[in-house]
C-alpha cells in the first residue's frame, strides 16, 4: 500500500462514508439505503454498537483522515472450543478509490490482532456466494472455508 492506514473506532460522523461504502457495490445497491439525511436505522444500529462492549465498528483511514475502509467485529462466548471466545467479522468495505491497494487486508489483520488481544480463539467470517473475489481475499489471508454458512432472512 502506497499510503499507510491507520485504524480507529468509528465516531458517528464518520457514518454518511460508511454508509456509501456499504451502498457501493452490486449487492449493497439492492440493500442499502444511502440517503440524506440517513435513515434513523442506521444511527440507532450505530448507537447500539458503541454502546455494546462485545462490538466494535472501527474504521480504516488514510494520512488525510479521510475514511477509507470499515469492519464490523463482534466478540461472543462460546461454551464450544473449551468455554472459548469468538470474533465475528462483518461488513467489510474499502472506498472504492482504494480497492485493490491493500486497505482490506490491513483492516482484516488489524481485526486478527484486535482478536488476540480480547483473548479469543477464533475468528470468522461469511462472504455472499455472490463475491468470489471476496472469498479468494479471505483465503488468501489464510481463512478456510471449514463450514457451510446458513442465513434465514426475517
Amino acid at each position: 500500500m502506497e499510503t499507510e492506514i491507520k485504524v480507529r473506532l468509528a465516531v458517528e460522523s464518520d457514518l454518511d462514508t460508511i454508509i456509501a461504502m456499504l451502498a457501493d457495490d452490486i449487492l449493497g445497491r439492492k440493500r442499502e439505503r444511502y440517503e440524506h439525511p440517513l435513515p434513523s436505522s442506521y444511527i440507532n444500529a450505530f448507537q447500539a454498537i458503541v454502546n455494546d462492549p462485545n462490538n466494535e465498528l472501527v474504521v480504516a483511514y488514510d494520512g488525510n483522515d479521510q475514511v477509507i475502509g470499515v469492519q464490523q467485529i463482534t466478540f461472543t462466548p462460546y461454551l464450544t472450543h473449551q468455554g472459548g471466545w469468538r470474533a465475528t467479522i462483518e461488513g467489510v468495505r474499502t472506498a472504492a478509490s482504494v480497492r485493490g491497494k491493500g486497505v482490506g487486508a490491513e483492516l482484516i489483520k488489524w481485526a486478527i490482532q484486535r482478536a488476540r488481544k480480547r483473548g479469543c480463539r477464533l475468528v470468522q467470517l461469511t462472504t455472499d456466494k455472490q463475491r468470489p473475489d471476496a472469498l479468494r481475499f479471505y483465503e488468501r489471508l489464510g481463512f478456510k472455508a471449514t463450514h457451510e454458512g446458513l442465513k434465514l432472512k426475517l
